[in-house]
C-alpha cells in the first residue's frame, strides 16, 4: 500500500508556539508510520522553516530539535504541484506533499495565514478553511455569528487599543455602566488564553486591558458567569459528530495559560459532572456552532454550564485545539470510542475528502 506523504508543521510566529511544540511531539509520535511518511517541518520564531532532520520528537518541546545536524531549511511552495521545497545549499530539492497537519495555535497558524497558503498551492489540510479558521479565530466574529444563529453566550463589550490609549476613562466607563464585577478580558484573536485575565475592580480592569492589547487591538470585556467549564470535541465535515463532553475544574482563579500548560492544579471530568439533559444540549449547541461558523474537519467548543443547570452558555470556538498529552481534545474523543491514532487517521481522510469533493 502506497504511503500518504504528511506534512506536519508546528511552532510558528505566535504567542502559543511552545503549546504547537507540545501538540506537535504528541501529534508526530502517534501517526502510523506503515500508512504514512512523515515530513516534520517546524517554523522558529522568527518566521524560519526547518525541516526536522531528526527522529526523536520529545526534543521538540525544549527546542533542542533546532540543533540536529540534519536540519535543511525548507518551506511549501505557492507553485502548484511543487510541494515542498528543500534547500541544501545551492541546491533546492521538492518533496510531494499529500496532506498537510498544521499543529499551529493562535496567531499565523490557526488564523487562516498558512491555510491561506495551503489553498494557493492546491495541497489538502488538516482543520478549517480560510473564512471558518478567521472567523473562529476573532471572537467578535465569532460572537455574532453565534448571536445570529440564535445561541445564548456571555454578554460583552468591545474594547479597541486606540480607545483605551485616547481615553481609558470612558472605555472603563462603559464597561462597568454594563457589568457588575467580576468580568473576563480577552484580546479577540488569541487561544490557549493568552492575554486573559479577570478582574475584579475598576483598577483591575484597566491593568487587564492594557496586558490584553499586547496580544490584540481589539478586546473583549464579557460577563461572569458562574458554573461548570464544558468542553466538547467535534469532528467531521458536513456531518459533524461530538463527543461526549468533558469538564474543567482549574483549581485556580481561571483556566488560563499557567493552569493549561505549566501547572498541574486543574482536574479532567470526563463525562462532565452535568445532567444528562444538559450533556445532550451541549453538544447539539457545538455542532451548531460549529456548522454556522462553516468549521470543516474540527474544533473544540467550550461552554458554560450553570451549576443549576438550567442554562448552557456558549462560550468560544478553537478550530486547532490542542494536541498534548494532556489536551482535552484527544482525550474527549478517546471517551467517545476514538483513540489518538485512530483520530488522526480521520482528520487527515476528512482533509482529503474537504479537498477532492469541493
Amino acid at each position: 500500500m502506497k504511503k500518504t506523504n504528511v506534512c506536519v508543521l508546528f511552532g510558528g510566529v505566535s504567542p502559543e508556539h511552545e503549546v504547537s511544540l507540545r501538540s506537535a511531539e504528541s501529534v508526530l509520535n502517534n501517526l502510523d508510520a506503515e500508512k504514512y511518511n512523515i515530513l516534520p517541518v517546524g517554523i522558529t520564531k522568527e518566521g524560519n522553516w526547518i525541516l526536522y532532520g531528526g527522529k526523536d520528537y520529545s526534543k521538540l518541546p525544549g527546542n533542542e530539535w533546532l540543533h540536529c545536524p540534519e536540519n535543511r531549511q525548507a518551506c511549501i511552495s505557492p507553485i502548484r504541484g511543487h510541494g515542498l521545497l528543500v534547500f541544501d545549499g545551492d541546491t533546492v530539492s521538492r518533496r510531494n506533499v499529500d496532506v498537510i497537519f498544521p499543529v499551529l495555535h493562535g496567531e499565523n497558524g490557526e488564523d487562516g495565514t498558512v491555510q491561506g497558503l495551503f489553498q494557493l498551492a492546491g495541497i489538502p489540510y488538516v482543520g478549517c478553511n480560510v473564512a471558518a479558521s478567521a472567523g473562529c479565530m476573532d471572537k467578535c466574529l465569532t460572537k455574532l455569528t453565534a448571536d445570529r444563529a440564535g445561541v445564548r453566550q456571555a454578554d460583552w463589550e468591545l474594547v479597541t487599543r486606540l480607545q483605551l490609549r485616547t481615553n481609558p476613562e470612558e472605555a472603563l466607563d462603559r464597561v462597568e455602566r454594563r457589568f457588575s464585577y467580576p468580568v473576563f478580558v480577552k484580546p479577540a484573536g488569541t487561544g490557549s488564553s493568552v492575554g486573559v485575565s479577570k478582574a475584579r475592580s475598576r483598577e483591575a480592569l484597566l491593568a487587564a486591558l492594557e496586558n490584553a492589547v499586547r496580544f490584540d487591538r481589539k478586546v473583549l470585556v464579557e460577563e461572569f458567569i458562574r458554573g461548570h467549564e464544558v468542553e466538547v470535541a467535534v469532528l467531521g465535515n458536513e456531518t459533524p459528530i461530538a463527543s461526549v463532553p468533558g469538564e474543567i475544574d482549574a483549581g485556580a482563579e481561571f483556566y488560563d495559560y499557567e493552569t493549561k500548560y505549566l501547572t498541574s492544579t486543574s482536574t479532567l471530568y470526563i463525562p462532565a459532572r452535568i445532567s444528562a439533559e444538559a450533556a445532550e444540549r451541549v453538544r447539539t449547541t457545538a455542532v451548531k456552532i460549529y456548522q454556522a461558523m462553516g468549521c470543516r474537519g474540527l474544533s473544540r467548543v467550550d461552554f458554560f454550564v450553570t451549576f443549576d443547570g438550567e442554562e448552557v452558555v456558549f462560550n468560544e470556538i478553537n478550530t486547532m485545539p490542542g494536541f498534548t498529552s494532556i489536551s482535552m481534545y484527544p482525550k474527549l474523543f478517546g471517551a467517545s470510542g476514538i483513540p489518538y491514532g485512530e483520530l488522526l487517521d480521520r482528520l487527515i481522510s476528512l482533509a482529503l475528502e474537504a479537498f477532492y469533493e469541493a
